[in-house]
């Protein structure tokens, strides 16, 4: 048994922060790792360096299991999530020992009243994160913004700021300044065909990140310039049986999700295996072999009464099948993945038959061509689906990412993924419900901050926020961006300070420690370590943000003031982007999402507050076999990179 305290999780934390420190920002490199086996794994994301360590501590592991998880979903953030967090440990570590009482208690008891007033300052942190963050970056964030459209994904002079200049600025981040402009006209162009002419954005970007595993496929030993679209679906297998039809247009095929096997015999049949005469094991083998093989004719036979002569299976099939299916000049395909299996399913509007005798007109899909495909050293096959542009109102392309080495190959794959979760997040709206009504002009006069129960370690009750301002429903909008380079942090930093200061203003306690100066002094970590090669340029980018916030003491209020109008409703609402927004002299900068940087913050906030939720750790002896630990390795490592062995 362990007792954690508070200086063990910041160390904890302290030595992750250390290691992505080194590929931190747009001057940061790619860290090389070697396994034992010798096989080496280059890479930048800040997700994929953090899952390939082997760490020993539980605590780091949850850290590199929150930071897992929140890539997974908004596939941006991970090296700031980190660096964010050692650094909000390191506020609530010195807020909590400047309280009064800590000086006259022991070690033993000022270390355990540490953890107490942490556990409560992140308790209250999460508190405010929860109910006020996203007004505050509605109000203060978001009008120093713009919002990017997609109608010009594909122009060749797109207007500033652009979805365009969005995506090249992640791929700098996660590439590099060499193929970053490449692979964000490759990333437009895929988009542009698997944009759906109705429907929302968000939409395609989920489809493409569900099926990304089957719309792309990765060559080693290419250059990655080489990297391209080609129309239709690529299946990753080669076919089993010859294929002589390359120039037969259109193709019939059906999809086995099972076996290719003999009718299964019904309730009172009776299979007759040998004569009353003579009855002996070899005869009735041979027998029951010969049924074997009509019952698999008679399979063959039907399918090509209807056509069919693609036959694609999710099971390695028996050499009698292979035979047959050869013999009738049938293009057999084993051992297709469930990804494939269900990405064909959408695009050609049919479903796998389980049962080969149940095959029905409405179970065969028409494909325009179907034939083999190098593409490196591997052979696949290459279709298409006919109608699929009418139909599906978009144009199926699948992509080819190349690369001079396998890692290199799968850094650029997983950039391109982690690109469309972003998107994805960047597009879907951030709702918040609306708080009861009050007067406009008594905000600041009735606002009053939460009491929570007396602490147990000051013996004093706190203020932990004040409510946002009445009749408002806070949205971040879908294709919010803001300049990078540290621009959502300066601003939201001034406008916590400027909460702060109402927050006092309004409520005399002379205990009161603002969690929103622990998180404004906190973010501030992130630009500095962005420019940490130059802090005169760190001084500058602040200088020139801090000139577009607003000075207003009562932030909130001049913002409500600001507002061109009240809605037609009645309600008040937070000022959304804005095109023409003094922001746009920043754009040198690149860009990135609002959204994103909201779900960073949050899940920052989450992972402390697990955390300092640990009181103890418990060693065991015995391997436990955890879902978690499988999953995220299975997920991020090669079948034989994971560690069966590792004990928690």
């Amino acid at each position: 048994m362990e007792r954690l305290h508070l200086e063990h999780v910041l160390q904890s934390v302290s030595a992750l922060e250390s290691i992505i420190l080194r590929s931190f920002g747009p001057e940061g490199g790619q860290v090389l790792f070697t396994r034992d086996t010798g096989r080496v794994m280059l890479s930048r994301s800040g997700e994929r360096i953090l899952t390939a360590l082997h760490l020993e501590h539980p605590l780091a592991r949850m850290v590199v299991e929150c930071v897992w998880k929140h890539s997974t979903i908004t596939g941006d953030g991970s090296k700031t999530f980190v660096l964010l967090l050692a650094s909000l440990l390191r506020m609530i570590r010195a807020t909590a020992a400047k309280e009064p009482h800590m000086s006259r208690l022991h070690n033993s008891t000022a270390a355990a009243a540490e953890a107490a007033t942490a556990r409560h300052l992140a308790d209250r942190l999460l508190e405010f994160a929860l109910t006020e963050l996203d007004g505050l970056i509605a109000l203060n964030v978001l009008p120093h913004g713009s919002r990017v459209s997609l109608d010009d994904i594909t122009a060749k002079t797109p207007p500033e700021p652009s979805f365009q200049t969005l995506l090249l600025s992640f791929f700098h981040t996660r590439l590099g300044n060499v193929h970053c402009e490449f692979f964000r006209d490759l990333m437009c162009e895929l988009l542009s065909r698997w944009m759906g002419k109705t429907g929302q954005p968000s939409s395609s970007f989920r489809f493409i990140d569900n099926n990304f595993p089957a719309l792309h496929t990765q060559v080693s030993g290419l250059p990655a310039v080489s990297s391209r679209l080609i129309e239709g679906h690529v299946i990753h297998r080669d076919f089993a049986t010859p294929w002589p039809q390359q120039n037969r247009r259109p193709v019939k095929a059906v999809v086995f999700s099972g076996y290719l096997q003999p009718r299964l015999l019904a309730a009172g049949d009776v299979l007759e295996l040998g004569g009353e005469e003579s009855v002996t094991e070899d005869a009735s083998v041979v027998r029951f072999s010969s049924w074997t093989e009509r019952s698999l004719e008679s399979v063959i036979a039907t399918l090509q009464s209807f056509g069919v002569s693609v036959l694609l299976c999710a099971l390695k099939q028996s050499s009698a099948a292979l035979a047959l299916a050869a013999q009738a000049g049938m293009g057999l395909v084993e051992c297709v993945s469930d990804e494939e299996m269900s990405l064909f399913a959408q695009l050609s509007g049919v479903t796998p038959v389980p049962d080969s005798w149940a095959v029905h007109p409405e179970h065969i899909a028409t494909l325009t061509f179907c034939k083999p495909l190098i593409l490196g050293a591997h052979r696949y096959v290459h279709l298409d689906f006919q109608d699929a542009e009418e139909r599906l109102k978009v144009k199926p392309c699948s992509l080819v990412i190349c690369g001079p080495g396998e890692e290199q190959t799968d850094q650029y794959a997983r950039a391109f993924q982690a690109a469309i979760r972003m998107l994805l997040t960047a597009w879907e709206p951030v709702d918040k419900t609306e708080i009861s009504t009050l007067d406009v002009k008594e905000t600041f006069i009735s606002n009053k901050c939460t009491s929570l129960p007396t602490d147990a370690i000051s013996g004093e009750s706190a203020c932990t926020s004040c409510s946002m301002h009445p009749h408002q429903k806070c949205v971040i909008e879908p294709g919010c961006v803001i300049p990078a380079g540290g621009t959502f942090e300066f601003l939201l930093h001034h406008a916590l300070h400027q909460y702060d200061r109402s927050c006092s203003v309004s409520v005399s306690i002379s205990a009161f420690v603002p969690v929103s100066h622990i998180l404004a002094n906190a973010l501030l970590s992130v630009p500095r370590q962005i420019y940490s090669h130059n802090r005169k340029r760190f001084l500058q980018a602040q200088t020139r943000v801090m000139a577009l916030a607003p000075q207003q003491s009562h932030i909130l209020g001049a913002r409500l003031r600001q507002t061109d109008g009240p809605p037609e409703d009645g309600k008040q609402s937070a000022r959304s982007c804005r095109k023409d927004s003094a922001a746009l002299t920043l754009l040198d900068l690149g860009l990135e999402s609002v959204s994103c940087k909201y779900h960073l913050v949050l899940a920052v906030v989450q992972c402390l507050t697990s955390l300092l939720r640990v009181n103890k750790v418990l060693r065991t002896h015995t391997v436990l076999h955890t879902t978690s630990h499988k999953l995220l390795s299975a997920r991020l490592e090669s079948p034989e990179d994971v560690d069966k062995d590792e004990s928690p």
